[in-house]
């Protein structure tokens, strides 16, 4: 895409993207686990499944592709209306809510449109076949295949790449089957985003839990699944999802400077999610951090502007032997 005009190119590409040159810009439109939860005890954080878009450094990148999808897709159809557009979405994994909203992406059906799909291999297929198949007869009228905008699906093999000028880094996740969580460096600071895991916290996984510390080391935004509270926990140990007190403790643990809990319960309403944060701020207050606490909330826009200081990126995963991509996990 091209501006006629005298500005430099990183200019051009921050308005296009609505941001500022050295300004990062997230904005949640999906932020419920499992299943969509519409309905009035659902309404101040929102129902939509897994979906969360950055802009950052003149790219578009969205992070995963749940329900939520689907209302980014006409937000940005209204904003670039007949303009070409191109944007990059990073899958986590292949699980439903997580990928449910891609057939209801409008940008696809514009032949000037270009996406840009990045993931890891699906737990028994491979990433294209895996997209492909939710959209084939009889589940869908319209194939992955036949949509008339370019849509590109790679499977990646390294856990460190790039969008554009931002750095990406890839790390697996504690979760059932291939399932990853990004962290990106961007121009004003850093967004890890893991919204499926299981916190590591049993004596015999205590270098995994060093290893996700290490990888999340002074991040300025870490998106993670918080789904249970410790009660909860305690019936869901080992299926892959985090209960906010070991979410807490791993981000005061990694010096993160602003947690969102995500990936909230099908079956937690506005005022149990409210409560959760209410304790997530004691846990930090009794531990005297300073780490800001909130969650997740379709439609909140947060911002980056680089005033604060961040972690370098770190430069190669803290264990070689992860440098591959992920393994299938067992449960």
């Amino acid at each position: 895409m091209t501006i006629d005009d005298d500005s430099k190119p990183g200019q051009k590409q921050a308005r296009e993207t609505g941001t500022s040159a050295g300004t990062t810009r997230l904005k949640f439109w999906g932020v419920r686990g499992s299943i969509p939860t519409p309905g009035p005890t659902t309404v101040k954080y929102g129902g939509n499944t897994s979906c969360v878009e950055v802009r950052a450094n003149g790219q578009i990148i969205i992070l995963d592709a749940g329900t939520g999808l689907r209302l980014l897709g006409r937000e940005l159809m209204a904003e670039f209306d007949h303009q070409p557009l191109e944007v990059t979405l990073l899958l986590t994994h292949t699980h439903w809510d997580h990928i449910q909203g891609l057939p209801f992406f409008l940008p696809v059906y514009k032949p000037e449109n270009q996406l840009r799909i990045l993931g890891f291999e699906g737990a028994r297929h491979g990433l294209d076949n895996v997209l492909t198949s939710q959209m084939e007869s009889p589940f869908f009228p319209i194939g992955l295949r036949e949509v008339p905008a370019n849509v590109r699906i790679e499977e990646l093999k390294e856990l460190n790449f790039n969008v554009g000028p931002v750095r990406v880094q890839a790390w697996t996740a504690n979760h059932p089957g291939v399932c990853v969580g990004y962290r990106l460096f961007t121009a004003a600071g850093s967004i890890a985003f893991f919204p499926d895991n299981e916190p590591h916290q049993a004596k015999d996984q205590r270098k995994e839990k060093e290893e996700m510390v290490a990888f999340l080391r002074g991040a300025d935004v870490l998106i993670i699944d918080s789904q249970y509270d410790a009660t909860e926990y305690e019936k869901h140990v080992g299926w892959g999802h985090g209960c906010v007190d070991d979410v807490v403790e791993l981000a005061l643990e990694s010096e993160v400077k602003r947690l969102f809990l995500f990936h909230h319960d099908p079956n937690h309403d506005d005022t149990k999610i409210s409560q959760m944060v209410a304790h997530a701020r004691e846990l930090v207050a009794k531990r005297k951090g300073r780490l800001r606490v909130e969650a997740a909330r379709e439609g909140a826009t947060i911002e980056l502007d680089g005033k604060e200081k961040h972690a370098m990126p770190i430069s190669k995963p803290p264990r070689s032997d992860k440098s591959q991509a992920p393994k299938t996990a067992e449960r």
